[in-house]
């Protein structure tokens, strides 16, 4: 945990476990939210056969994104989320959207 810790730039454990806690409900969120979020766009099982999990899981991860930074910013870790998020981004080739 120490190695984690470093690397993530956390000082407590406490602040460890509230990342890790917010990592899950952010999960846990996504998912529960994907099927209504799939039903208002219009998409469906039964119209995309087997390609409607890939398209799901596409649509999800904007999704993801987006709650991890709420739902951190709700727990105290807005500075942390928001620097992973930029962090992933850059690493995605979506670099250009933060000019410092």
């Amino acid at each position: 945990m120490d190695n984690l810790k470093k690397r993530w730039g956390i000082e407590t454990n406490f602040q460890l476990a509230i990342v890790f806690i917010v990592f899950a409900i952010t999960g846990s969120a996504s998912a529960w939210l994907s099927k209504p979020f799939c039903f208002w766009l219009g998409i469906t099982k039964s119209d995309l056969g087997f390609w409607f999990t890939p398209v799901r899981l596409l649509l999800i991860f904007p999704l993801y994104q987006v709650l991890l930074v709420l739902i951190g910013f709700v727990f105290g870790q807005f500075k942390f989320f928001w620097a992973f998020e930029k962090k992933m981004l850059k690493r995605m080739g979506f670099g250009f959207l933060f000019k410092e």
